[in-house]
């Protein structure tokens, strides 16, 4: 019993208090970067988003909510759930968390009931949604000094955001799908030795860190008022290090299946020298494993014609030109392997070549700007004024 309440006691974590954004966290320079499409019209630039290399390469949303209504236990209970896939050769576990929350009714008072789900297709089309928000000032923000970022934003912004793409929500399918992404829990594990991502073997957040909410009744009062969402991490470091890529963030959410997002995303991630006479190669091996999308079908073949269908739509959708099938099959004619050769349009070509632009730029400012920062602390080192001279006065009345 005492080992128990000893296990208990330190299981209670006292919740940080909340530090206010500063104000220089909504305007900087590396959020501008994060921020600056490379377009040539605004109506160009509203259409842009950025993919993050790491956190977008992770199978986070990959269950139906189907399929975990089917694997559901008692209680509404969901287990803990692995994926092991491989990003840029390194082996990884994602080990995902489901998010336990209130049931409400349609006027959004709890029943008394509570049920667990993880972040799924809604969620994957809200974090998308809230990032292309943060994109335009002043909702975004990057506090550096609190490895923070994320994003003030109203409901009302955020509905209307995802009705112009296709995605028309309720008020309570919002605040259902936030509750989920701020309370799921995600692990990233790695076993290599070296551990190449920095992520010492595991690193553990929720997909939204910190989430203040608006009630019901605060909306009625002031329809305008803000919420608040601190992004992943990993979406802070890839701010922090210049590590996301401009895309284009219209066609993502003109995708009838999260495979097909899944898809693009790792076009844009992944095929960097995009041109018309640059093929790029993806095998439906490779794609299963990554994307944990395909693994609720009974026979491979099924399996492979959902991709099929996938490419396609990513085809209609104006990033191919064109993309070869070629089957690899073992004893018996069994299917076993298809490799995809495929070639951009013209116009998914033209996006990553800007998007290198634009990112090489970027990375180019940063690295002025941290050697700048350098030079600054170096000097201010040499520099014989005591501590509340001249120079920390004016600091401090700033």
């Amino acid at each position: 019993m005492i080992e128990e309440g000893a296990a208990k006691k330190r299981a209670v974590r006292k919740s940080k208090p909340f530090k206010p954004i500063p104000e220089n966290a909504f305007e900087n320079q590396q959020l501008s970067l994060f921020q600056d499409f490379l377009a040539n019209t605004d109506n160009e630039r509203a259409a842009l988003s950025n993919a993050v290399d790491l956190w977008d390469s992770i199978p986070r949303y990959a269950l139906s909510r189907k399929n975990q209504d089917e694997m559901r236990l008692p209680g509404g209970y969901l287990p803990i759930r692995k994926v092991a896939f491989h990003y840029r050769g390194i082996p990884l576990i994602a080990v995902v968390r489901p998010a336990r929350i209130e049931v409400r009714d349609e006027a959004g008072k709890p029943t008394g009931e509570t049920i667990e789900y993880y972040p799924s297709a809604r969620e994957e089309l809200i974090e998308h949604a809230l990032r292309r928000l943060a994109a335009a000032p002043p909702a975004g923000f990057y506090d550096q000094p609190e490895q923070r970022s994320g994003l003030v934003f109203t409901l009302h912004r955020l509905r209307q955001e995802l009705a112009s793409q296709g995605h028309a929500m309720t008020y309570k399918d919002l605040a259902e799908g936030l509750d989920v992404l701020s309370l799921g829990a995600i692990d990233l594990e790695t076993s290599d030795p070296s551990d190449p991502l920095g992520v010492r073997h595991f690193a553990r957040s929720t997909y939204f860190p910190k989430l203040i909410g608006v009630t019901r009744d605060d909306l009625e009062k002031n329809p305008e008022a803000k919420w608040y969402v601190e992004f992943h991490p990993f979406v802070t470091e890839s701010i922090d290090k210049v590590a996301y890529r401009q895309f284009n963030y219209r066609r993502l959410m003109k995708c009838r299946t999260q495979l097909a997002r899944w898809l693009i995303s790792q076009l844009v991630l992944k095929y960097t020298a995009a041109a018309v006479t640059n093929s790029f190669e993806m095998r439906f091996s490779t794609i299963k494993r990554d994307s944990g999308l395909l693994e609720g079908y009974r026979l491979q073949r099924q399996a492979v014609a959902a991709l099929d269908n996938a490419w396609e739509e990513v085809k209609d959708l104006g990033a191919l030109y064109v993309y070869k099938k070629v089957e690899h099959r073992g004893s018996r004619g069994k299917l076993e392997d298809a490799a995809y050769t495929l070639f951009p349009s013209r116009e998914f070509a033209a996006e990553q070549k800007a998007a290198n632009r634009r990112q090489n730029d970027a990375k180019s400012i940063a690295s002025t700007l941290a050697r700048q920062s350098t030079a600054q602390l170096l000097e201010q080192a040499k520099d014989p004024s005591p501590i509340g001279g001249p120079v920390n006065k004016a600091m401090r009345t700033r």
